[in-house]
């Protein structure tokens, strides 16, 4: 069983004043991990960018065309991401490295073998890290992809980032709770003052706690990078789990997991209680 499903964002692993990886996050976010939680992990397209800056002295050119350079930055990023949780992750648990695409959530037989796979983890001593395998997908058959799916009627997931990503996860495996973890402590009603955070949003109907998570939305908007789609989205995809009564927590990535599930960490909590 996986109790704890962990979403981290590019921004949070990157350190802005020097341009580079933030170790001492990926240090202490892994030694916290275990068996049992599940990682969805951003930063390979970022990472695979300052990488190929840092080996060659600038940046992708590929003649104004973002898609083709996210492609190789993520590529390129992969193999970085994943050896700095190796290095970091205690070495007697396994660590499993697992790429998802849309397609492994709409269908069916799919699902299942990812669930069972990603169940697996916790019985054999390993922790999966999830990503959107970004490399190999291609913008425009997704979107073919999607939109057939939808013209037949099927409800579809997209994961254009891996905040759905992780909510798709953490519905997938019924986990009890889904950690979000992000460059701010929580869901601020005003983006630029971190005292208007909004520490819990609460009902003993779900139907209720998500009409508050609507009203939520009205004072998000914007993000803090390209590709990125901000709190409004993140808002919108953890919607599926807290229908399913999972427990959803928004917070700062420099916080201890422990800090923030006990409640001694800023935090957003969204709950049907």
């Amino acid at each position: 069983m996986i109790d704890l499903v962990i979403k981290i964002g590019s921004m949070a692993l990157i350190n802005k004043d020097y341009n580079d990886i933030n170790y001492n996050i990926f240090a202490r976010l892994s030694r916290e991990l275990r068996p049992g939680y599940a990682l969805v992990s951003s930063g390979a397209t970022e990472i695979g960018r300052l990488d190929f800056i840092k080996r060659n002295g600038t940046e992708l050119a590929e003649n104004g065309d973002y898609e083709k350079a996210k492609t190789d930055y993520a590529a390129q990023g992969q193999s970085v991401l994943m050896q700095n949780y190796r290095q970091f992750v205690d070495s007697k648990y396994s660590l499993r490295q697992i790429l998802v695409e849309h397609q492994h959530f709409n269908d069916a037989d799919k699902r299942e073998h990812l669930k069972e796979m990603l169940l697996r983890c916790s019985v054999q001593n390993a922790i999966p890290i999830i990503n959107y395998n970004d490399a190999v997908s291609e913008e425009e058959n997704r979107k073919m992809e999607i939109q057939a799916r939808r013209s037949i009627g099927q409800k579809v997931v997209e994961c254009v980032d891996n905040d759905e990503t992780a909510a798709q996860v953490a519905c997938l495996l019924n986990c009890k709770t889904l950690l979000i973890l992000t460059s701010t402590d929580g869901i601020y009603k005003n983006a630029a003052d971190s005292s208007t955070i909004v520490k819990e949003v609460k009902s003993s109907d779900p139907n209720e706690l998500l009409v508050k998570v609507c009203e939520l939305q009205k004072s998000c908007v914007g993000a803090n990078r390209r590709g990125a789609f901000g709190a409004l989205a993140k808002l919108e995809y953890i919607k599926e789990p807290l229908r399913q009564g999972i427990k959803v927590i928004i917070s700062n990535s420099a916080f201890k997991i422990e800090d923030i599930l006990s409640g001694v960490a800023r935090s957003t909590v969204f709950e049907v209680k």
